[in-house]
């Protein structure tokens, strides 16, 4: 893939990524969102988080199959776009639904597994997002691939977060659920029977 390419692809991804968000900002402000506006967008957020990071871990077996290596080169933008939507999801929870009570933040995470649930993964994703850049790769060497293998642990946080969450319409958290399944089942096959050990 030439540079032209890859910077097109880039900006392309870009736009995609911060659509689900404008469109977001529109419906709130066309009163677009029902009766409670401010669940819709906190939920959304997280959604669209788990999203993007269902397809960032989609990168590495796409890349196998095709033998081609531009879903590599699109993998850092979305795992930190992935970030970026989880943190307004946090964001959205602390200041529109807490507002910012710590005391009460802090009993929620202590009573509610899922709020449980949803704090870790996020801890979990910020030192990934902090070191997702080349210096950082330099510098960790060896320790960086380390630290990012816990992407699959935050996912199934993550995941768990989700499913929990939702009281009655289970259709999505499954679907979530089965996908995850399918890339853990996946490394797991890859790390078993590396491609040089199947052929």
């Amino acid at each position: 893939m030439s540079k032209p390419q890859r910077i097109a692809l880039k900006i392309v991804l870009f736009i995609l990524c911060l659509s689900p968000l404008a469109w977001l900002v529109y419906s709130l402000f066309t009163n677009q969102l029902g009766a409670n506006p401010i669940e819709v967008v906190t939920r959304s957020l997280g959604e669209w988080g788990l999203i993007l990071l269902i397809i960032t871990l989609t990168m590495t077996p796409l890349r196998d199959a095709l033998g081609q290596t531009w879903p590599i080169l699109i993998r850092r933008m979305l795992g930190l776009f992935c970030f970026f939507y989880i943190l307004l999801h946090l964001n959205s929870y602390l200041w529109f639904d807490q507002f910012f009570d710590w005391q009460e933040i802090g009993l929620d995470i202590i009573k509610r597994p899922f709020i449980t649930f949803g704090m870790l993964s996020f801890l979990g994703l910020l030192p990934l997002a902090v070191t997702s850049n080349r210096w950082s790769q330099r510098k960790l060497a060896k320790k960086w691939r380390s630290l990012h293998r816990l992407i699959y642990p935050i996912a199934i946080l993550a995941v768990l977060h989700f499913y929990w969450l939702v009281k009655l319409d289970k259709i999505r958290p499954v679907l979530f659920v089965l996908c995850l399944l399918c890339l853990l089942g996946y490394r797991v096959i890859k790390a078993k029977y590396p491609p040089k050990s199947r052929s």
